[in-house]
């Protein structure tokens, strides 16, 4: 693989976010492979009309992750420790979409949690009904050789057909980045 610029790894995650978008919400968690563009038209080159022209990376959709039961997503880190990646594979990214809580209102829930030994799905149920959720989706990516990047779309309220808004920050989800890191470990 040759090297890549600065805002490879920036486009190509929006570039996943453009396709996770046009499935609409409420979609389960979505796990992609990034590779070489020239790499995967030289190894293909049928695909050379379906990639994106200009993109350095292209994000290719993978089955879903191992383990869920009962139509329940599976343990993200349980799935991820199975995934592990051919040489040919640039770097990855995770779309997950997740409720965001203000830090009051997760207080609140752990506090009650706690005192009433409210199990896992009824904390889930009380965070999925609180009047001051929003929904959200994290995209984390990472590339074999150490670049980090990650999103959060809040999800809009009513229907108003704007595309979300793309918010970055460094340090959005260091966990989860550790977790797609480890999938490129020997």
């Amino acid at each position: 693989m040759s090297s890549l610029s600065p805002s490879a790894l920036s486009v190509c995650v929006r570039e996943v976010a453009a396709f996770v978008d046009a499935a609409g919400w409420d979609q389960p968690l979505q796990l992609f492979a990034l590779v070489a563009t020239a790499d995967l038209v030289a190894a293909e080159p049928q695909l050379a009309q379906r990639v994106t022209a200009g993109s350095e990376l292209t994000p290719v959709a993978q089955e879903a992750l191992p383990g869920g039961v009962d139509g329940r997503p599976p343990e993200l880190d349980t799935a991820l420790a199975a995934v592990a990646w051919p040489d040919g594979v640039a770097g990855c990214a995770l779309v997950q979409e997740v409720l965001i809580l203000p830090p009051e209102a997760e207080a609140v829930l752990d506090a009650a949690g706690d005192a009433a030994g409210v199990d896992e799905e009824a904390a889930l149920h009380a965070a999925m009904h609180h009047a001051d959720r929003r929904e959200a989706r994290v995209i984390a990516a990472v590339l074999r050789d150490g670049p980090a990047l990650c999103l959060l779309q809040l999800r809009a309220h009513g229907s108003t057909g704007e595309t979300p808004e793309l918010l970055e920050h460094p340090d959005l989800a260091p966990n989860l980045v550790d977790a797609l890191r480890a999938t490129f470990a020997p």
